[in-house]
């Protein structure tokens, strides 16, 4: 523990020591510590070494113990207590004490700290319990409060002359207010006198008093055996011949009689009660108190000197018994520990003033001793498996599907039961354990609900219809038939859940005839070649055909054409044929499709052919003639799974754990649909309608789910039956229940849940109720003191008198048999008394039967009632008997008057909602919004009655229930009200890559604790913006074929020159059969818009006639060399001879953004999280689109940008999650706690609820009202109270022992803490136990002494002080709080005051105390009462005693001499003090020599080179305590231990100091201590 440079000094010590005493072969050093005990075996017997400085006569290895981990339960610190606190000062060899204190003085206590044994307390090695645990520290820093002196009041007024003539005293008292602590000054006298002379006495003074002494212990008269044995003899004989004189039936009553008196007896081993006797003395007193002769004093009935008693016997109590069983019964060191009790029987009780009985019965905490006890039972939470995950439960109020709750899907909530269930049961008690109560579980509440999700099911989508087919065999293999269809597809686009069978038909049919399955596809027509090598004329084209499926049947013929000559009409090729006007025809309706050419050039007029008129310039076809009979394959929906007869495997039935999926497959099934032909607008038809080749699938495998049985815990154990009775006595009828949890539900056919879950039934209601009750039998008769013991007292009787009388007390069980005493001792009230006085009436007496009932009165408030008594015997006929007015025979009241008023009384409750109208949710758990947590409840005030008195009564007797009652609303939250979603706006671009948008408005904003809103923009908006993709080839341009054209320079004979032609062009809906209708002109590009008008000339006769140019070849930059693009256009008429064609072949230079451009894909940004139309939230889909841009920033269509095989890197689609609205989930409200209060106006029950799952997202948050109270019903506190003691009674004389008395009566109260109570019949606390304050022991007498006249004596004890704090104002040290009450002395003779007994005080701790100051005042008026200097306390209160020990301030208010230190000032009182912060020294006069700051030990720590500050402050108030001045008080102390568990530098160097310096620093040592191991202390250091 010490540094090493202490021992270094501790070696050189030893060694000194050992030279001079000892032979140098014994020479020994400090040894090393010993290492780690090693061994092999655990326990005694292992070995350990240690190094060791010098040689050493007991060689280096020793026996030791080696410790294991097990050990740890075997081996603890046993911790003493700490000793006093010893001053630093005090340890130093001498050091002067502090001359001032401030706030209290350093010092160190130290304690006991062993290794022990725990099963036996026997001491063991500290090594095995530092194995485990650092030795705990042995020494602290304390405080020692600095001397508290004792503060006293200021004197009472003066009493009066003690005599009324001649020399007396007359007295002024004070009381202790503070007692002296901690060597304070004692107190002062209390008492001060002063002599008083009234005036002289005109007659002789009372000298003389008859003083009572006390009573004697009693005895048994010493004679009383010998007596009756006397008695016996001289009147047996004549008894037995009295009683044989008897009949025989006068003997049988006599014998029952002394059968039953016996009975009533009831001899009782527990108790032995013997009358005896005892004496007291009176005297005569002279005034100075001495004794004289009694016939000095005033002639006057003497009081008793003798009287009956019982002879006290102290409580007897076997021995202890052996200890009971622990109440715990298992191992488990984390569970509390157990008890066990044992007990101890009455030999005999107490009687008399005898020892009451001690405890008969102790306890002890305890642990399970043995190998065979079984561990604890510990538990666990266990929960049934989820609910089915439930949408509806997450829909705002406004929300439309909470009307329609089918197809709900996507995020959810599920919910589950808890139930505990003890853990380390086996095996198969852990799947289906026994419910047990939920207290029992500890640690963390799984969860009673969590999110989940119900997989939105995506809806099939599919593409517009394909154009139709041409008219095929069903199967060209087999052609027989001549009948075919038409076919036209649409394809899946988007596939459903559940596979493509959900989605519709894809295939439609139209019957035709004459099928085909192949034909020639024309592919282009070569060039005109005119017959016969002609140049011009009639000629042919080759048709260009694919020959792959048509190569076994003859290609399609030439095709007739004409090549114009020089001067003949030049026709265009016809365009190409038009869409079809109809899909099909009918009898009203058919297709008609057309195509154009226009006329190039005219005829020459003479030899030329000549132009076509308009008619045939156009040519119209049928087309699309099959009719309009649609037919297509209808699918019902797939049925459900079930067995397949031709599987071999079962579907067996499973117990699936809860909380797994359970849908495991168990073999393979079978599932079913319908298929049916349909013809469009008709209805089902013959499936021969149909093509086979298209038709679905009726049958499809599945996988069939196990089968799982219901899971059902057993049932729990039954409910406890409390035995409780009602006021006569009887058991009431109880039920008890028990029940059961379902924890996995029955699904896929698997075994039902039982039907039963709760079962209860009746308790099982004892006999007897149980209790206890004592009985008590008959008085015996009254015994007198033997008359040979009173016979010489004036006026005594030989048969009557004052005596004594005793009865016997039994234990009876509520139903009146007999119980062991013992049982009554615990379960009963107090034991009735056993022994009473009694007056056998003499002769002279008047003797009266008891008084009987008042008769009843007929009204409350109305008439009289009476009872009465009689005279007895011999007392009719005696004459001062007869005197009513001593011996009254009726005693008359007026019939009581009971008026009640009822009144409110406390605040009104919270609103409350009735219990019945509330709706229950799954597995009790509160969804907000969800149930009824709102709407009219009832809130209630307590009621309270008060009789004509005002005192508290039972509200009954005002004909109420308890309470007020009152209708209130708890208002019912409201949900954040959005409108619905408008419509989606068009797409921002007509041609690629676009967003649409739609928005919901705010309708209503939320309250009450309604759902809050989404975030809203500045207009209380809310967005949902998605990208949209627009078909680029949706809208086009279609354009009529050419006008005539119309020539400007009119040349009628050649009919040529420059001319102009027109076309109207219109944007058009394009679909999949070509362009359908028009629409308006911005839904077209621009750009692409063809002309409506050219200019041209139209060639001339023999002019040669080119066709209109083909399209630009497309064209490609390469950086190298700049390319063109080019256009080509052919001759139609050859020109005369002598006449040119024009160039047939037109250039342009290939310019970017102007005719060539790049393309690259852009992507759009992501959308918001799309959810199902049917989902509220839980995961959806954000998407983004490719949009292909042309390098001058057109969107263009994407067909550009795939044509180029360009990299598509991005991902398009990614899930998200919209977290859902979770509302908040509370538990049900828990039951109404017992009243805060038994009985009073200010008792409240409450209820609380706590937060299951607080809300999520948009949720409902939780409501703010997590408890909620209403009042108890009044019911007035009904207690035992003592009355005052009366003054002392000595009888008939002035002084001596007498006795005091007091009442103890029932008094009601309503329970405030100011309220006294108003006393009411004693059987309104018949019920309450028989203590006051708690207190058992009913005191309604004690001795008292009423002092003689001249004697001196001390005054009752004053009441208790207040509460006082022992502290130093301002430094916040606090050593507890204390009051004091105290006894003053009175004198009454001046010759007596050397008799006075010594003043006593008595303390006891207190709570609260005030922290107060003294300060020393001064009056400025010499005139005044009261002295020119007084001490005061803070609270203006003056005393003596707790001001500074200082010189007193004179009576002025300026100080001399004057305050000229620094931080000094002078205060109100005249006195030079010092700032806040600083400390006064004073000068051996008393007067302020200089302000110092007040030090603040500084404690450096072993990783804090500043240190730690510490400041000491109360922990313990001073102990009670009775002992007068020089009593000890608890000790303060500061923290001797760093951060790090060790003991800090500081305690070395103080513990150290002294001893350093009586060492002889000039020894030199043989022990050598390495000087690198040489640690140096820290000093210690003050700051300011």
């Amino acid at each position: 523990m010490f540094p090493q440079s202490l021992l270094l000094v501790f070696c050189r010590v030893i060694k000194h020591f050992t030279l001079d005493h000892y032979n140098l072969s014994l020479f020994i050093c400090l040894p090393g510590p010993w290492g780690r005990c090693m061994g092999s075996d655990c326990g005694p017997g292992g070995s350990q070494s240690r190094a060791v400085w010098c040689a050493h006569v007991d060689g280096w290895t020793t026996n030791c113990f080696r410790v294991c981990d097990w050990h740890k339960d075997l081996y603890d610190w046993r911790l003493g207590a700490w000793n006093e606190c010893v001053p630093v000062s005090a340890r130093t060899f001498g050091a002067p004490r502090p001359f001032t204190c401030s706030g209290g003085e350093e010092g160190i206590q130290t304690r006991e700290v062993g290794c022990i044994l725990k099963s036996d307390g026997s001491p063991a090695e500290d090594a095995i319990c530092e194995y485990f645990e650092p030795k705990p520290r042995l020494e602290q820093a304390c405080l020692i409060p600095c001397p508290q002196d004792c503060v006293v009041s200021e004197y009472s007024p003066w009493t009066s002359c003690s005599k009324t003539c001649g020399t007396g005293l007359r007295n002024r008292v004070r009381s202790v207010l503070v007692p002296p602590l901690f060597g304070g000054a004692v107190c002062p006298n209390l008492t001060e006198f002063q002599s008083c002379k009234p005036g002289p006495c005109t007659g002789p003074e009372g000298m003389y008093s008859l003083r009572v002494g006390a009573w004697s212990p009693c005895i048994l008269p010493q004679t009383r055996t010998a007596r009756q044995a006397k008695r016996r003899k001289g009147k047996g004989q004549g008894l037995r011949e009295r009683a044989g004189a008897k009949d025989p039936e006068t003997r049988e009553l006599i014998q029952k009689k002394r059968t039953r008196n016996r009975l009533n007896r009831q001899e009782s081993p527990f108790w032995d009660i013997q009358v005896g006797y005892q004496t007291r003395n009176v005297t005569c007193i002279h005034r100075n108190g001495s004794a004289v002769g009694r016939n000095l004093c005033t002639p006057r009935d003497l009081p008793l000197t003798v009287q009956s008693c019982v002879l006290p016997k102290d409580c007897q109590v076997t021995d202890w018994a052996e200890w009971g069983p622990c109440s715990k019964t298992c191992v488990d060191p984390e569970s509390p520990r157990g008890n066990r009790t044992r007990s101890r029987q009455v030999l005999q009780f107490p009687v008399g003033e005898g020892a009451e009985c001690p405890l008969l019965e102790e306890s002890e905490s305890c642990e399970p001793q043995g190998d065979g006890v079984p561990p604890c039972a510990t538990y666990t939470w266990r929960t049934t498996e989820w609910s089915d995950c439930r949408v509806d439960l997450l829909l705002s109020q406004q929300d439309r599907r909470r009307s329609n709750l089918t197809g709900l899907c996507g995020g959810g909530l599920q919910t589950r039961e808890l139930y505990c269930v003890q853990a380390n049961a086996d095996l198969y008690a852990k799947l289906t354990s026994r419910p047990v109560e939920n207290k029992l579980c500890e640690g963390p509440i799984p969860n009673r609900s969590q999110l989940c999700q119900i997989p939105c099911p995506t809806d099939c989508e599919v593409s517009p219809w394909g154009a139709w087919g041409p008219c095929t065999f069903e199967n060209c293999e087999d052609q027989a038939g001549k009948k075919g269809f038409k076919l036209r597809k649409r394809q899946i686009t988007n596939e459903p859940t559940g596979g493509p069978g959900n989605c519709p038909h894809l295939v439609e049919a139209v019957p035709c005839d004459e099928p085909s399955c192949y034909d020639w596809q024309l592919v282009s027509l070569d060039r005109c070649i005119p017959d016969e090598e002609k140049p011009c004329g009639p000629g042919t084209q080759l048709a260009q055909v694919d020959r792959n499926l048509c190569s076994s049947s003859p290609p399609p013929e030439p095709v007739p054409c004409e090549v114009p000559c020089a001067r003949d009409c030049v026709l265009s090729d016809w365009t190409p044929w038009s869409t079809c006007s109809q899909t099909c025809s009918s009898k009203t309706i058919e297709g008609k499709q057309m195509r154009t050419r226009s006329i190039l050039a005219y005829n020459a007029g003479e030899g030329g052919a000549l132009c076509p008129n308009s008619s045939a310039l156009q040519e119209v076809r049928n087309c699309n003639e099959h009719a309009c009979t649609v037919y297509h394959w209808q699918t019902g929906p797939w049925g459900p799974c079930t067995e397949d007869p031709s599987s071999s495997s079962l579907n067996t039935s499973t117990t699936v754990r809860a909380g797994s999926d359970g849908q495991g497959p168990c073999s393979m099934g079978m599932q079913t649909r319908k298929v049916i032909c349909v013809r469009v607008n008709v209805g089902q038809v013959p499936p021969k309608k149909c093509p086979d080749g298209p038709r679905p699938s009726t049958v499809r495998p599945c996988q069939l789910p196990c089968k799982k049985d219901c899971i059902v815990t057993p049932f729990s154990n039954w409910t406890l039956c409390p035995v409780t009775c009602d006021t006569a006595g009887n058991a009431v009828k109880r039920k008890q229940s028990r029940k059961r949890l379902i924890i996995q539900l029955p699904s896929n056919g698997g075994q039902e849940c039982p039907e039963v879950l709760e079962e209860e039934r009746d308790c099982e209601v004892p006999k007897v109720c149980p209790g206890f009750r004592w009985k008590t039998h008959k008085w015996r008769k009254c015994q007198l003191v033997p008359w040979f013991l009173r016979q010489d007292s004036p006026g005594a009787q030989e048969t009557c008198g004052l005596g004594l009388q005793t009865r016997a007390v039994s234990c009876r069980q509520l139903d009146g048999t007999q119980a062991d005493i013992s049982e009554c001792l615990k379960f009963a009230k107090a034991m009735p008394a056993i022994t009473q006085r009694c007056q056998l009436p003499c002769q002279d007496d008047c003797q009266l039967t008891n008084w009987s009932k008042f008769s009843s009165c007929t009204a409350d408030c109305v008439g009289v009632r009476t009872r009465k008594r009689a005279l007895i015997g011999r007392s009719k006929k005696k004459d001062k008997c007869k005197n009513t007015q001593m011996y009254p025979l009726s005693e008359t009241q007026y019939c009581p008057c009971d008026k009640y008023n009822a009144q409110p009384v406390g605040n009104w409750s919270d609103c409350i909602l009735p219990e019945g109208g509330r709706v229950e949710s799954i597995l009790g758990m509160k969804v907000q919004g969800d149930i009824k947590e709102c709407g009219q409840g009832y809130r209630y005030q307590a009621m309270v009655c008060y009789d004509q008195d005002n005192r508290l009564v039972e509200t009954s007797r005002c004909n109420s229930h308890g309470y007020i009652e009152e209708a209130c609303i708890i208002p019912c939250p409201s949900d954040c009200k959005l409108s619905e979603w408008s419509n989606w706006s068009r797409c921002s671009k007509s041609c690629g890559s676009g967003v649409k948008v739609r928005s919901k408005w705010l309708r209503e904003k939320p309250y009450n604790g309604g759902r809050p809103c989404p975030k809203l923009d500045h207009i209380n908006q809310v967005y949902e913006v998605v990208p949209c993709q627009s078909d680029c080839n949706q809208y086009v341009w279609v354009a009529e074929p050419w006008s005539v054209w119309k020539v400007s320079n009119v040349d009628l004979k050649e009919n040529c020159g420059k001319g102009v032609q027109t076309r109207k062009v219109r944007c058009m809906l394009n679909t999949i059969d070509g362009p359908s209708e028009a629409v308006e002109d911005y839904l077209c590009d621009p750009e692409e818009m063809p002309l409506g008008a050219r200019e041209s000339r139209l060639p001339c006769p023999e002019d040669c006639v080119l066709n209109d140019w083909g399209p630009w070849s497309r064209c490609s930059l390469v950086r190298a060399e700049p390319r063109s693009e080019m256009r080509t256009a052919y001759t139609l008429r050859s020109p005369s001879v002598g006449r040119q064609c024009p160039d047939t072949n037109d250039k342009e230079p290939c310019s970017l953004n102007l005719n060539c451009f790049n393309y690259f894909y852009n992507i759009t940004d992501w959308s918001t999280c799309q959810l199902s139309p049917n989902a509220v939230c839980g995961s959806g889909i954000k998407t983004r689109m490719l949009d292909c841009v042309r390098s001058d920033g057109k969107s263009v269509d994407i067909k550009f940008c795939e044509e180029l095989n360009l990299e598509k890197k991005w991902q398009m689609n990614i899930s998200c999650v919209v977290e859902c609205p979770v509302n908040c989930q509370l538990s049900e409200w828990s039951a109404w706690s017992e009243c805060s209060q038994t009985c009073g106006l200010e008792g409240k029950m409450w209820r609380r609820r706590s937060v299951v799952q607080p809300s999520q997202g948009d949720g409902r948050p939780c409501p703010s009202q997590m408890e909620q109270w209403k009042p108890c019903p009044v019911r007035p506190c009904y207690r035992w109270q003592y009355s005052s003691w009366s003054e002392c009674r000595v009888e008939s004389v002035v002084c001596g022992h007498g006795m005091r008395y007091r009442n103890l009566s029932c008094f009601v109260s309503d329970g405030s803490s100011d309220g006294e109570g108003s006393l009411v019949d004693e059987e309104l606390c018949s019920s309450l136990e028989l203590a006051v304050d708690g207190d058992k022991q009913i005191r309604l007498k004690e001795a008292c002494t009423l002092p003689c006249p001249g004697e001196c004596y001390l005054m009752e004890w004053s009441d208790w002080s207040s509460c006082v704090s022992i502290c130093v104002k301002g430094a916040g040290v606090d050593f507890g709080s204390v009051q004091v009450r105290s006894r003053a002395v009175l004198a009454q003779e001046p010759e007596n005051l050397q008799l006075c007994p010594d003043q006593a005080w008595e303390s006891q701790p207190c709570t609260g105390g005030e922290c107060y100051e003294y300060k020393w005042f001064s009056s400025a008026h010499p005139n005044s009462t009261r002295p020119l200097i007084w001490c005061q306390r803070s609270d203006g209160l003056n005393v003596t005693g707790g001001c500074p020990p200082v010189n007193p301030p004179m009576d002025n208010s300026s100080c001399d001499p004057p305050c000229l230190m620094p931080k000094s000032f002078c205060s109100e009182a005249g006195i030079c003090m010092c700032d806040e912060g600083f400390t006064e020294v004073l000068s051996p006069t008393g007067q302020l020599d200089q302000c110092t700051p007040i030090p603040v030990l500084e404690i450096p720590t072993a990783g804090d080179k500043k240190g730690d500050v510490k400041t000491s402050r109360a922990i313990n108030p001073t102990l009670p305590s009775t002992i007068q001045p020089g009593r000890t008080g608890r000790t303060w102390y500061l923290q001797p231990y760093g951060p790090d568990g060790k003991l800090k530098m500081w305690v070395y160097g103080v513990a150290a100091g002294a001893f350093l310096e009586e060492i002889d620093t000039t020894l030199v040592s043989v022990c050598s201590v390495p000087s690198s191991k040489i640690q140096q202390s820290t000093p210690l250091k003050f700051t300011n």
